[in-house]
């Protein structure tokens, strides 16, 4: 076992972040408890006090990378201007972006890995997926314009949306830092989908930092 070094983090964040770089580096199947132990510079018994096993320091991981956002939708619906629908999308997708740009390790990578995709976990981690799409395909709908909405149905557009997003995982993967610009190009990106104007996306952009503190994170999309 390695020798636990000093640490103002609690023993069940610091199992947390272990984790997290062991299974987006080296996957989930191949890693072991007694891996994320020694990682950590605890005994495997110890890790069993916070965790029951590698199930269950997924499944917190992956609630991880959706819960924040979750968390704001409802504040989102109630706060943005109603004359300004396109707003709650805007502000959705810059709290989300930033949620995946500040989880450890990015850790928003996991729920994309065939090991990840094929543990029971995953299947305990729909609902809230499933959540947060609704929540995009929702206020996407809200704003989408006729050509698109004929195209697409509200659970395709959540799906999309979504995806637009993660391409904060993507640059994360490559090593670079998001940033504000990002945050905001990518919300943009999510408004042209649903057939915005460049006017109405100026018009979102300002109403949605008008409101925005509440939402912050403190991470780099800030």
């Amino acid at each position: 076992m390695v020798p636990r070094a000093a640490s103002a983090a609690a023993p069940r964040d610091e199992i947390l972040h272990a984790a997290a770089e062991l299974f987006v580096n080296h996957g989930f199947a191949a890693t072991s408890t007694r891996d994320i132990a020694e990682k950590v510079g605890i005994r495997q018994a110890s890790l069993y006090y916070h965790f029951a096993g590698k199930p269950g320091i997924l499944a917190e991981l992956l609630e991880l990378s959706v819960r924040p956002s979750l968390d704001q939708v409802e504040k989102i619906e109630r706060e943005c201007p109603a004359d300004v629908p396109e707003a709650a999308l805007y502000l959705l997708a810059l709290i989300d972006a930033d949620t995946l740009a500040t989880v450890p390790h990015n850790i928003g990578r996991l729920y994309r890995m065939p090991d990840v995709r094929s543990s029971e976990v995953f299947g305990e981690f729909q609902p809230a997926l499933r959540e947060l799409v609704a929540a995009y395909g929702r206020l996407g709908s809200a704003v989408v314009s006729g050509p698109v909405a004929a195209t697409v149905g509200v659970e395709q557009l959540g799906g999309l949306l979504v995806q637009v997003v993660e391409v904060v995982v993507r640059i994360r993967s490559r090593g670079d830092e998001v940033t504000g610009a990002h945050g905001q190009a990518i919300a943009a990106a999510c408004l042209r989908i649903c057939g915005a104007s460049e006017g109405r996306i100026a018009r979102a952009a300002a109403a949605a930092e008008g409101i925005r503190g509440w939402g912050r994170g403190g991470g780099s999309c800030g």
